[in-house]
């Protein structure tokens, strides 16, 4: 073959070797391309679901805030394997702090960093002061930091309930289920008279009389006994909350009028003198294990999410925004899913609060801040109730303070680790007690205690006949206004006005949900309260200086800081003193408030449910219309009980 022949042949193979070659490439490269379209790691686009049809960031219930309520609500409901549920709680567990778990160390909890720290604007009715409120930031709400008094208020209370929200299931006789069934009562051999059968025994918290008596509190219930009150072995029963009881050498003291009541409170402690928290009570390692419960820590929630493109034209809530407590707002956020609700249990400030922010709320407040209106609900933030109470500073004779266990000296030093030993080797010793030596619930219309006033110039704000609108503690320390213990010897005797007339409201600042909001409790603002609280006060000085517990009392110290001289204050002198020096007794309620639909100002209705909207509810201390005539950290706990059946009964 000719060489010319050959080349040209080389040639022409050449190009069609370039072309197949250039084909070849473009072939890998398109197909690159579409392997790069077509996905087959769906986790890219996708979450894959449970066995129930859930992603793995929804859940069936979101609860937002781990508090009193949120920790039952969590636990019961989960009890129910095909129910999922997230736990959002802005503090951490309460289980590892000594603060929080001995009774008498709670103090050091206060204005630490797991308090929020709160104050009210200053108050025009009572001395224009700025009044502390803790609030705390634990696993378990305040029921980790408050003083565990297991007393729930009058029968006539939850009757009243029931009229308001328009709803039977609230009276007494059918709610008093809830607090049975959370009770896990343990009787003392020093209280006899307590009528078992009217306790609950099986429930997961355990409440009972402290294992620590002081040994003023004799002193205190006698001498209430001979003012005029009279004997009942139980505060917590249908009997009501009104008669009188203590230790055993008083358990004989039958008077027939029935109409006080004045011993030491139960407290929610074990039988090793510990507290019992919702957290320890509910959240044990056994419920932290179950699947179906997830519980997320140090995030706060800071917006409810709502779907408000319904057929219907009623917003539903869909989920929840949260972000590490830590960072304030800087750090990522992060959202979770509810396909059946979202249940609000921040408590009666940060409730509200978070319902606003997130655009349920008074509409003309949040236009002014600029947050979209989803439902113009004005009640929301309205009707602040609080217990408001007053510090009478006394000095004593027989050095039964104990107010050493804040030391400022060897000899107190000494005490202290006496009495910490007791308590780490037998749970036992005045380390038990949380200071409280006994209390009394009376009327400030009772003409046997008060037989100095016109009674009918006082309105009657109680629930009932038999239900009380003062409560008289009696404290084993003197308690500065800083919540410091006092130096030397000394006791307290606290008058609180458990049926205020006074109504407040909470409001935003900003619409920055990590911005304190403004709290206004308008305390003293009738003159019904400070009337009645002046009442408490002369109760207060009468009972001191009435045997035995005169004998306590040093009335002849003029220290210029007690109040041995109130009793020769008018009525006028001492409603001055009451408006400079009130304080609150940390129970605020209401500002969610549960009602009837026709009444103007109610948030929910009787099955905690937000009006106007789908998927929302509340279960705290916010959703009382009223104040109970005791302490609400048992109601809310009964309240989250009966919550967590009506959900289980409804869900499918």
């Amino acid at each position: 073959m000719p060489t010319f022949k050959i080349l040209e042949s080389f040639r022409v193979n050449c190009s069609l070797a370039s072309i197949l070659a250039c084909i070849a490439t473009f072939t890998v490269i398109f197909r690159r391309q579409k392997r790069q379209q077509l996905i087959t790691d769906y986790s890219q686009v996708a979450r894959e679901l449970d066995y129930q049809g859930r992603e793995f960031d929804e859940y069936d219930y979101i609860v937002v805030g781990g508090g009193t309520a949120g920790c039952v609500l969590a636990c019961r409901l989960t009890e129910d394997p095909r129910i999922r549920v997230l736990l959002v709680e802005a503090g951490s567990s309460g289980k590892a702090l000594a603060a929080s778990r001995i009774p008498s160390a709670c103090k050091y909890l206060f204005r630490s960093t797991h308090d929020y720290k709160l104050s009210t604007l200053p108050q025009p009715h009572a001395g224009n002061q700025k009044i502390y409120w803790p609030r705390a930031r634990l696993l378990g709400g305040c029921s980790s930091m408050n003083a565990m008094m297991a007393h729930y208020g009058a029968p006539s209370d939850f009757d009243e309930f029931a009229e308001i929200v328009g709803d039977n299931s609230w009276c007494w006789e059918n709610f008093k289920q809830y607090f049975l069934k959370f009770e896990k009562y343990l009787p003392s051999p020093r209280f006899p008279n307590v009528d078992v059968s009217q306790r609950g025994l099986s429930g997961p918290i355990s409440i009972g009389y402290s294992a620590y008596t002081w040994k003023g509190s004799e002193m205190f219930v006698n001498a209430c006994v001979n003012t005029g009150m009279s004997f009942n072995p139980d505060f917590n029963t249908s009997d009501g909350t009104l008669g009188v009881n203590k230790v055993s050498p008083f358990y004989s003291l039958r008077v027939a009028r029935q109409t006080t009541d004045c011993s030491t409170l139960m407290m929610y402690t074990d039988r090793h003198g510990v507290r019992v928290s919702t957290e320890a009570a509910y959240l044990t390692p056994t419920v932290l294990a179950r699947p179906n419960l997830k519980v997320v820590t140090e995030a706060r929630v800071t917006k409810v999410l709502f779907d408000t493109s319904t057929r219907n034209g009623i917003p539903r809530a869909t989920g929840v925004e949260f972000s590490s407590f830590a960072q304030k707002g800087a750090g990522k956020r992060f959202r979770a899913r509810a396909r059946k609700e979202v249940i609000v249990c921040c408590g009666a400030v940060h409730t509200p609060q978070l319902l606003m922010v997130s655009g349920i709320g008074p509409g003309t407040h949040l236009t002014e801040h600029n947050i979209p209106v989803v439902v113009d609900h004005p009640g929301v933030g309205s009707n602040l109730y609080d217990h408001v109470t007053f510090h009478m500073r006394f000095a004593e004779k027989m050095e039964l303070s104990l107010s050493y266990l804040q030391p400022r000296d060897l000899h107190a030093k000494f005490k202290l680790w006496r009495d910490l030993l007791e308590y780490q080797l037998r749970g036992t010793g005045p380390l038990c007690s949380n200071f409280v030596g006994g209390a009394a619930f009376c009327r400030s219309d009772d003409p046997v205690l008060f037989p100095e006033y016109d009674h009918d110039k006082v309105q009657d704000s109680t629930s009932g006949p038999s239900s009380p609108d003062l409560e008289l503690v009696v404290m084993s320390v003197l308690v500065h206004a800083d919540r410091s213990l006092g130096i030397g010897k000394g006791y307290m005797l606290l008058p609180v006005l458990l049926r205020p007339t006074s109504v407040g409201t909470v409001r935003l600042k900003s619409s920055d949900p990590w911005e304190d909001p403004l709290i206004d409790p308008n305390y003293l603002s009738t003159q019904h309260d400070v009337d009645v609280l002046v009442r408490g006060v002369r109760l207060g000085y009468k009972i001191a200086h009435t045997p035995p517990f005169s004998d306590l009392t040093d009335s002849a110290n003029d220290d210029p800081n007690l109040d041995h001289h109130f009793g020769r204050l008018s009525d006028d002198e001492l409603r001055q003193i009451v408006r400079s020096r009130a304080d609150t007794l940390f129970h605020p309620v209401g500002t969610c408030a549960m009602g009837r639909e026709d009444v103007a100002g109610t948030v929910l209705d009787s099955q905690m449910r937000v009006r106007r909207v789908s998927g929302l509810r509340v279960c705290d201390a916010s959703i009382l219309p009223k104040l109970v005539s005791g302490h609400t950290t048992g109601v809310v706990i009964a309240a989250a009980e009966k919550l967590a059946d009506i959900i289980k009964a409804e869900y499918k």
